[in-house]
């Protein structure tokens, strides 16, 4: 992978991820300089589908100066390229499972092409937020325990 623009630390957090999948960007000029500068923000953005397509929603890519009358709104809908069968296949979990499309990292990729990583993934309870949590300081005490005793 290429270089990462932005992450979505809170969504591993607040969800639990069951299978993640690379979309494209519908992006004007102006945007992808925006991006190109390492601006955005996908932490409160969630992808949703609406008339046999997936759009982007309430993703934050800030103007770009320099583009004048050119420029974008910074909060607008952005379509994400996927194949019909993936859209299909999204469409049905959503709507079946009770899963939601959590927008995890945005990258460009090695040929740097802006890419989505999308995740499928369930509401975690704060129970279970407390049991990974817990799981995790286990974890860090179990690898520094082992650490010292070499």
């Amino acid at each position: 992978m290429g270089k990462t623009i932005a992450l979505n630390r809170r969504a591993r957090h607040d969800f639990e991820i069951a299978e993640t999948l690379e979309a494209g960007l519908a992006l004007t000029g102006s945007e992808v300089k925006s991006l190109r500068n390492g601006q955005a923000n996908i932490a409160e953005s969630y992808a949703g589908e609406e008339n046999g397509e997936i759009f982007l929603v309430n993703a934050y890519i800030p103007e770009f100066a320099q583009a004048n009358q050119f420029n974008h709104a910074p909060k607008r809908r952005r379509k994400l390229l996927l194949k019909k069968r993936e859209i299909a296949r999204l469409a049905g979990a959503v709507g079946r499972e009770g899963m939601t499309l959590v927008p995890l990292k945005l990258y460009f990729n090695d040929r740097g092409i802006a890419k989505l990583e999308l995740g499928v993934a369930k509401g975690r309870k704060t129970v279970d937020k407390r049991q990974s949590i817990k799981k995790r300081d286990w974890d860090r005490q179990k690898a520094r325990i082992l650490r010292e005793n070499k």
